[in-house]
Protein backbone atom coordinates (compact mmCIF):
# COMPACT_ATOMS: atom_id res chain seq x y z
CA UNK A 1 0.00 0.00 0.00
CA UNK A 2 1.12 3.42 -1.19
CA UNK A 3 1.80 6.09 1.41
CA UNK A 4 -0.04 9.46 1.28
CA UNK A 5 1.43 11.33 4.18
CA UNK A 6 5.17 10.14 5.58
CA UNK A 7 6.07 12.69 8.84
CA UNK A 8 9.70 11.96 10.19
CA UNK A 9 10.73 13.32 13.82
CA UNK A 10 8.64 16.33 13.47
CA UNK A 11 8.05 18.87 15.80
CA UNK A 12 6.12 21.98 16.45
CA UNK A 13 7.22 24.62 18.74
CA UNK A 14 5.23 27.49 20.74
CA UNK A 15 7.86 28.87 22.99
CA UNK A 16 8.39 26.50 25.31
CA UNK A 17 5.46 24.32 24.38
CA UNK A 18 5.97 21.29 22.17
CA UNK A 19 2.55 21.20 20.54
CA UNK A 20 3.93 18.21 18.61
CA UNK A 21 7.16 16.30 19.54
CA UNK A 22 9.15 14.40 17.96
CA UNK A 23 6.17 12.21 16.04
CA UNK A 24 7.10 9.70 13.15
CA UNK A 25 4.32 7.80 11.42
CA UNK A 26 2.62 7.63 7.69
CA UNK A 27 -0.94 7.30 6.20
CA UNK A 28 -2.00 4.68 3.54
CA UNK A 29 -4.17 5.54 0.87
CA UNK A 30 -7.70 5.23 0.88
CA UNK A 31 -8.16 3.93 4.18
CA UNK A 32 -10.34 5.47 7.32
CA UNK A 33 -7.64 6.76 10.08
CA UNK A 34 -9.23 7.80 13.38
CA UNK A 35 -6.56 10.79 14.83
CA UNK A 36 -7.24 10.73 18.33
CA UNK A 37 -6.86 12.36 21.61
CA UNK A 38 -7.90 14.50 24.53
CA UNK A 39 -8.71 18.45 23.77
CA UNK A 40 -5.46 20.02 23.81
CA UNK A 41 -3.59 16.65 22.67
CA UNK A 42 -2.03 18.30 19.64
CA UNK A 43 -4.64 16.96 17.16
CA UNK A 44 -5.27 20.10 15.38
CA UNK A 45 -1.82 21.77 15.13
CA UNK A 46 -0.94 18.43 13.59
CA UNK A 47 -3.27 18.50 10.54
CA UNK A 48 -2.41 22.04 10.55
CA UNK A 49 1.16 20.92 9.50
CA UNK A 50 0.22 18.32 7.65
CA UNK A 51 -1.92 20.84 5.32
CA UNK A 52 0.90 23.16 4.58
CA UNK A 53 -1.38 26.03 7.61
CA UNK A 54 1.80 25.89 10.20
CA UNK A 55 5.44 25.79 9.11
CA UNK A 56 7.20 23.05 11.44
CA UNK A 57 10.01 23.55 14.13
CA UNK A 58 11.80 20.84 12.64
CA UNK A 59 11.25 17.45 10.93
CA UNK A 60 9.65 16.29 7.64
CA UNK A 61 6.41 16.24 5.93
CA UNK A 62 5.56 14.87 2.95
CA UNK A 63 1.91 14.38 1.42
CA UNK A 64 1.55 13.36 -2.16
CA UNK A 65 5.64 12.70 -2.10
CA UNK A 66 5.74 17.03 -1.84
CA UNK A 67 6.20 19.08 0.96
CA UNK A 68 2.32 20.67 1.35
CA UNK A 69 3.92 23.98 2.33
CA UNK A 70 2.28 26.88 -0.58
CA UNK A 71 2.10 23.66 -3.16
CA UNK A 72 -0.50 24.25 -4.86
CA UNK A 73 -0.34 21.09 -6.49
CA UNK A 74 -0.65 19.08 -3.54
CA UNK A 75 -3.12 21.55 -1.23
CA UNK A 76 -6.09 21.35 -4.63
CA UNK A 77 -5.90 17.45 -3.54
CA UNK A 78 -6.95 18.32 0.10
CA UNK A 79 -10.01 18.99 2.00
CA UNK A 80 -9.57 19.79 5.32
CA UNK A 81 -12.66 20.46 7.35
CA UNK A 82 -12.46 22.14 10.89
CA UNK A 83 -15.11 22.40 13.67
CA UNK A 84 -14.29 26.37 13.55
CA UNK A 85 -14.44 26.53 9.93
CA UNK A 86 -15.79 30.14 8.89
CA UNK A 87 -17.50 31.69 5.82
CA UNK A 88 -18.53 35.43 4.85
CA UNK A 89 -21.28 36.45 7.16
CA UNK A 90 -23.49 37.77 4.46
CA UNK A 91 -22.93 34.08 2.65
CA UNK A 92 -25.74 32.04 2.67
CA UNK A 93 -25.41 28.12 2.47
CA UNK A 94 -25.95 27.95 -1.16
CA UNK A 95 -22.77 30.30 -1.80
CA UNK A 96 -20.66 27.83 0.03
CA UNK A 97 -21.45 25.24 -1.97
CA UNK A 98 -21.48 27.13 -5.50
CA UNK A 99 -18.13 28.20 -4.41
CA UNK A 100 -17.07 24.43 -4.24
CA UNK A 101 -16.40 23.78 -7.53
CA UNK A 102 -13.23 26.36 -7.69
CA UNK A 103 -11.46 24.55 -4.82
CA UNK A 104 -12.34 20.85 -5.36
CA UNK A 105 -12.09 19.44 -8.72
CA UNK A 106 -13.81 16.28 -7.44
CA UNK A 107 -16.88 18.03 -6.32
CA UNK A 108 -20.23 16.42 -7.18
CA UNK A 109 -23.10 18.72 -6.60
CA UNK A 110 -26.34 16.58 -7.02
CA UNK A 111 -24.17 14.71 -4.12
CA UNK A 112 -24.45 18.10 -1.84
CA UNK A 113 -27.58 18.61 -2.98
CA UNK A 114 -28.94 15.07 -1.24
CA UNK A 115 -26.91 15.59 1.52
CA UNK A 116 -28.39 19.27 2.37
CA UNK A 117 -32.08 17.21 2.37
CA UNK A 118 -30.88 14.73 4.80
CA UNK A 119 -29.30 17.14 7.36
CA UNK A 120 -32.25 19.75 6.95
CA UNK A 121 -30.40 22.78 5.72
CA UNK A 122 -31.34 25.79 5.11
CA UNK A 123 -29.99 27.20 1.62
CA UNK A 124 -30.89 30.86 2.10
CA UNK A 125 -30.60 31.80 5.44
CA UNK A 126 -27.44 34.08 6.60
CA UNK A 127 -24.42 32.47 7.77
CA UNK A 128 -24.85 34.97 11.04
CA UNK A 129 -28.14 33.26 11.15
CA UNK A 130 -27.73 29.65 11.46
CA UNK A 131 -27.24 27.76 14.44
CA UNK A 132 -24.29 25.96 15.63
CA UNK A 133 -25.20 22.82 14.29
CA UNK A 134 -26.49 24.02 10.52
CA UNK A 135 -23.10 25.82 10.60
CA UNK A 136 -21.49 22.12 11.06
CA UNK A 137 -23.50 20.55 8.83
CA UNK A 138 -22.29 23.37 5.94
CA UNK A 139 -19.03 21.48 6.61
CA UNK A 140 -19.81 17.63 6.89
CA UNK A 141 -21.47 18.49 3.82
CA UNK A 142 -18.36 20.19 1.64
CA UNK A 143 -15.91 17.57 3.23
CA UNK A 144 -18.10 14.60 1.73
CA UNK A 145 -19.01 16.12 -1.33
CA UNK A 146 -15.82 17.10 -2.26
CA UNK A 147 -14.58 13.83 -2.17
CA UNK A 148 -11.14 14.75 -2.00
CA UNK A 149 -8.21 12.65 -2.10
CA UNK A 150 -6.88 12.99 0.93
CA UNK A 151 -9.63 14.51 3.43
CA UNK A 152 -9.66 15.79 6.90
CA UNK A 153 -12.35 16.21 9.54
CA UNK A 154 -11.42 18.18 12.80
CA UNK A 155 -14.77 17.15 14.68
CA UNK A 156 -16.62 20.08 12.08
CA UNK A 157 -19.61 17.21 13.59
CA UNK A 158 -19.39 17.71 17.18
CA UNK A 159 -22.33 20.94 16.96
CA UNK A 160 -24.29 18.31 15.16
CA UNK A 161 -27.11 16.62 17.37
CA UNK A 162 -26.73 12.58 17.64
CA UNK A 163 -29.28 12.13 14.84
CA UNK A 164 -27.62 13.95 12.62
CA UNK A 165 -23.87 12.72 13.93
CA UNK A 166 -25.08 9.17 12.93
CA UNK A 167 -26.51 10.42 9.42
CA UNK A 168 -22.68 11.64 8.61
CA UNK A 169 -21.44 8.43 10.02
CA UNK A 170 -23.60 6.79 7.41
CA UNK A 171 -23.31 8.76 4.38
CA UNK A 172 -19.45 8.83 4.92
CA UNK A 173 -19.12 4.89 4.88
CA UNK A 174 -21.55 4.51 2.37
CA UNK A 175 -19.47 7.63 0.13
CA UNK A 176 -16.53 5.86 0.74
CA UNK A 177 -16.97 2.63 -0.18
CA UNK A 178 -18.40 4.03 -3.86
CA UNK A 179 -15.55 6.12 -3.66
CA UNK A 180 -11.86 5.45 -1.86
CA UNK A 181 -9.71 8.10 -0.86
CA UNK A 182 -8.00 8.57 2.84
CA UNK A 183 -10.02 9.66 5.49
CA UNK A 184 -8.57 10.78 8.53
CA UNK A 185 -11.21 11.71 11.79
CA UNK A 186 -9.84 13.92 14.42
CA UNK A 187 -12.12 13.12 17.48
CA UNK A 188 -12.66 12.65 20.96
CA UNK A 189 -15.97 11.47 20.32
CA UNK A 190 -14.61 7.49 20.67
CA UNK A 191 -16.76 5.60 20.68
CA UNK A 192 -19.03 7.03 18.47
CA UNK A 193 -16.56 6.44 15.59
CA UNK A 194 -14.81 3.30 16.75
CA UNK A 195 -16.41 1.69 14.01
CA UNK A 196 -15.84 3.46 11.21
CA UNK A 197 -11.99 3.36 11.71
CA UNK A 198 -9.53 0.92 10.20
CA UNK A 199 -6.60 2.13 12.02
CA UNK A 200 -5.70 4.84 14.97
CA UNK A 201 -3.03 7.21 15.86
CA UNK A 202 -3.41 8.19 19.19
CA UNK A 203 -1.64 11.92 20.18
CA UNK A 204 -1.32 12.55 23.96
CA UNK A 205 1.02 15.59 24.72
CA UNK A 206 1.96 16.26 21.01
CA UNK A 207 3.48 12.88 21.13
CA UNK A 208 1.81 9.97 18.60
CA UNK A 209 1.46 6.86 21.53
CA UNK A 210 -0.52 4.55 19.12
CA UNK A 211 -0.43 3.79 15.83
CA UNK A 212 -2.09 0.80 15.16
CA UNK A 213 -4.51 -0.86 12.76
CA UNK A 214 -7.86 -0.75 14.66
CA UNK A 215 -8.81 -4.29 14.86
CA UNK A 216 -5.77 -5.63 16.38
CA UNK A 217 -5.65 -2.59 18.45
CA UNK A 218 -9.39 -3.86 19.92
CA UNK A 219 -7.98 -6.96 21.00
CA UNK A 220 -4.96 -5.41 23.07
CA UNK A 221 -6.64 -5.27 26.49
CA UNK A 222 -9.10 -7.52 28.95
CA UNK A 223 -10.70 -6.43 31.85
CA UNK A 224 -10.19 -9.09 34.42
CA UNK A 225 -12.70 -9.30 37.73
CA UNK A 226 -12.94 -11.28 40.75
CA UNK A 227 -11.52 -11.14 44.08
CA UNK A 228 -8.40 -9.15 45.14
CA UNK A 229 -6.66 -12.31 45.68
CA UNK A 230 -7.42 -14.53 42.67
CA UNK A 231 -6.90 -11.57 40.21
CA UNK A 232 -3.47 -10.92 41.63
CA UNK A 233 -2.78 -14.50 41.72
CA UNK A 234 -3.62 -14.31 37.92
CA UNK A 235 -2.10 -10.71 36.68
CA UNK A 236 1.25 -11.34 38.19
CA UNK A 237 3.97 -9.30 36.40
CA UNK A 238 1.53 -8.74 33.58
CA UNK A 239 1.01 -5.09 31.97
CA UNK A 240 -1.86 -3.35 33.73
CA UNK A 241 -3.59 -0.59 32.43
CA UNK A 242 -5.66 0.42 35.03
CA UNK A 243 -6.92 -1.49 38.74
CA UNK A 244 -10.02 -0.92 40.40
CA UNK A 245 -11.38 -2.09 43.34
CA UNK A 246 -14.30 -2.07 46.01
CA UNK A 247 -14.06 -4.55 49.48
CA UNK A 248 -12.78 -7.94 48.59
CA UNK A 249 -13.08 -7.37 44.49
CA UNK A 250 -10.65 -6.05 41.95
CA UNK A 251 -11.02 -4.80 38.16
CA UNK A 252 -8.30 -4.47 36.46
CA UNK A 253 -7.41 -4.03 32.49
CA UNK A 254 -4.35 -6.42 31.66
CA UNK A 255 -2.96 -5.79 28.20
CA UNK A 256 -1.61 -8.76 25.58
CA UNK A 257 -3.69 -11.80 27.08
CA UNK A 258 -3.35 -15.02 24.86
CA UNK A 259 -5.78 -17.35 24.42
CA UNK A 260 -4.16 -19.58 26.99
CA UNK A 261 -4.00 -16.91 29.46
CA UNK A 262 -7.55 -16.39 28.94
CA UNK A 263 -8.62 -19.83 29.47
CA UNK A 264 -6.59 -20.01 32.51
CA UNK A 265 -8.24 -16.74 33.99
CA UNK A 266 -12.08 -18.52 33.29
CA UNK A 267 -10.53 -21.58 35.11
CA UNK A 268 -9.36 -19.61 38.17
CA UNK A 269 -12.93 -18.28 38.19
CA UNK A 270 -12.75 -14.90 37.01
CA UNK A 271 -14.58 -12.93 34.49
CA UNK A 272 -13.50 -11.45 31.55
CA UNK A 273 -14.86 -8.60 28.94
CA UNK A 274 -13.82 -7.07 26.13
CA UNK A 275 -12.52 -3.24 26.66
CA UNK A 276 -14.10 -0.83 24.29
CA UNK A 277 -11.73 1.08 21.78
CA UNK A 278 -12.62 4.19 23.69
CA UNK A 279 -12.00 3.16 27.42
CA UNK A 280 -8.53 1.38 26.28
CA UNK A 281 -7.23 4.53 25.14
CA UNK A 282 -8.06 6.63 27.98
CA UNK A 283 -6.23 4.19 29.99
CA UNK A 284 -3.39 4.49 27.40
CA UNK A 285 -3.11 7.86 27.80
CA UNK A 286 -3.74 7.62 31.71
CA UNK A 287 -1.16 5.45 31.83
CA UNK A 288 1.22 7.78 29.74
CA UNK A 289 0.73 10.82 31.91
CA UNK A 290 1.46 8.86 35.61
CA UNK A 291 4.92 7.80 33.21
CA UNK A 292 5.45 11.50 33.12
CA UNK A 293 4.77 12.64 36.28
CA UNK A 294 7.05 10.11 37.88
CA UNK A 295 9.49 10.69 35.90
Amino acid sequence: MSSVIEVQSLTKRYGDLAAVDDVTFSVGENKIYGLLGRNGAGKTTLMSLLTGQEFATDGRISVFGESPVENADVLQRISFIKESQRYPEDFQARHVFRSAPWFFANWDPDYAERLVDDFRLPLRTRIKKLSRGQLSAIGVIVGLAARAPLTFFDEPYLGLDAVARQTFYDRLLEDYAEHPRTVILSTHLIDEVANLLEHVLVIDRGRIIIDQDADALRGTATAVVGTSKAVDAFVGSREVLQRDGIGGLASVTVAGLTDQDKAAAVAAGLELSPVSLQQLIIRRTSMTEKEEVGA
